[in-house]
């Protein structure tokens, strides 16, 4: 008797990994084997429609990638959470309510590095009946300059809940303190001291206990912002940065998430940029490392779903909390909370798993990647995303960094 275990796809614009993600599905098609049951399975695209409360969920996992900005989906994935035990990747409360304030508290309480930062109310208001009463009797005026000294300059101004860089600004002095502040609008904003002296920055990718950190380039154009260097740096500093990664995302319940930080080898790593639980997944930014990203994507999800893995609703912050407080050098606490983050992910089975049951799935998708198939999810997101005259210029771009991850990264490769 063989068990069916279904994985829903929760899309919006996405492309390329969801069609090689059920390609290499597809042709690998497994049966795994759990507890002495054998288990199959099955993936299809959630759609969006009406729905019963009570009415029964058919998928065990759904990977999510709507949560963050489409209300309908995000209602019934909490629907399914609470009343049917869904397994989803995100945790939807945490996507909807983790903004980069709260994560930032979160962190210097458990002593992250965080640049000195401070939130500012916004230039302009929404109008609301009550709203002259309120700042008339409450808000109090303030002094922008003072502030900007006392975080120190250079700076950076960004929305305290913001993501993709929009309303982002520099600063390097208090005159242009005050000019991005009158444009800001009603963005409530955070004031960041700018590290410096840094050599290095990265973005460490986490799905599960997996984590890829690839040093990123943010002065460069979209597509060539994930540099091709990977695991780069020398293993005290990539250990940290896992560390980070890892903690951050057991922390906040996020399955998929990247953290980005500043640093350089042998120094401190300030992380400026970790609550992104929806994060690029397209090859046209990722290229060599797109491959790695379904992989990844893949093993978590049918280990979740085969293990049946429970699904933590409320977030436990106390442990960490009673780490924070025992003291010790951050890099000793790191290690204890990344301890913790592997518990959560129940790393060492989820290891054992993918030795003993996805044997073959590193040679199916080594095949699948050299396919005319996958090619065509290259391309079809490459044209949904370039003019016409670019689309065959940047589809052989892209696929060259996919040929690069089959050659010098897959194990099928490393056999040869």
């Amino acid at each position: 008797m063989t068990t069916v275990r279904r994985i829903g796809l929760s899309l919006g614009a996405d492309i390329c990994w969801p069609r090689s993600f059920e390609g290499i599905l597809r042709k690998w098609n497994p049966t795994v084997k759990v507890g002495g049951e054998a288990i199959r399975f099955e993936v299809e695209r959630v759609t969006i429609e009406p729905f019963d409360l009570r009415q029964p969920v058919k998928y065990d996992l759904v990977i999510d990638r709507l949560t963050h900005w489409y209300a309908n989906t995000r209602e019934w994935i909490k629907k399914a959470v609470i009343m049917n035990d869904l397994y989803v990747f995100n945790n939807p409360w945490a996507v909807q309510s983790m903004e980069k304030q709260t994560t930032y508290c979160a962190m210097m309480r458990l002593g992250f590095p965080i640049p000195e930062t401070w939130l500012v109310p916004p230039k302009d208001y929404e109008p609301k009946p009550d709203l002259q009463r309120t700042l008339t009797s409450y808000a109090k005026l303030f002094d922008l300059e003072k502030i900007g000294n006392l975080v120190g300059f250079p700076l950076f101004m960004k929305p305290y809940d913001g993501g993709g860089w929009v309303g982002v600004s520099g600063v390097k002095n208090a005159e242009e303190l005050k000019k991005a502040y009158e444009t800001s609008g009603k963005f409530v904003m955070h004031l960041q001291k700018a590290v410096e002296g840094w050599s290095h920055f990265v973005r460490g990718i986490g799905i599960g206990p997996q984590v890829r950190v690839i040093q990123y380039d943010p002065d460069q154009p979209l597509h060539a912002r994930y540099t091709d260097k990977a695991d780069h740096l020398p293993q005290r500093d990539m250990d940290v940065m896992r560390r980070m990664v890892l903690t951050i995302n057991a922390f906040f319940g996020w399955d998929f998430n990247s953290c980005e930080a500043l640093g350089k080898p042998g120094g401190t790593w300030s992380p400026i940029d970790f609550a992104n639980p929806c994060p690029d997944s397209q090859v046209t930014s990722l290229h060599r490392h797109w491959p790695w990203l379904v992989l990844a994507k893949l093993r978590w999800a049918l280990f979740c779903a085969a293990t049946k893995r429970k699904f933590r609703r409320n977030l436990d912050w106390e442990p960490f909390f009673e780490i924070a407080a025992e003291g010790g050098t951050f890099e000793e606490r790191l290690a204890r909370y990344e301890a913790l983050a592997h518990q959560r992910f129940d790393t060492a089975r989820f290891e054992e798993f993918c030795a003993t049951q996805l044997g073959g799935l590193e040679d199916v998708a080594h095949e699948f990647f050299g396919t005319a198939e996958a090619r065509q999810a290259v391309r079809d997101k490459v044209a949904a995303l370039y003019p016409e005259h670019e689309v065959d210029e940047f589809t052989d771009r892209f696929w060259m960094g996919v040929q690069t991850w089959r050659n010098q990264e897959s194990k099928a490769a490393k056999k040869v």
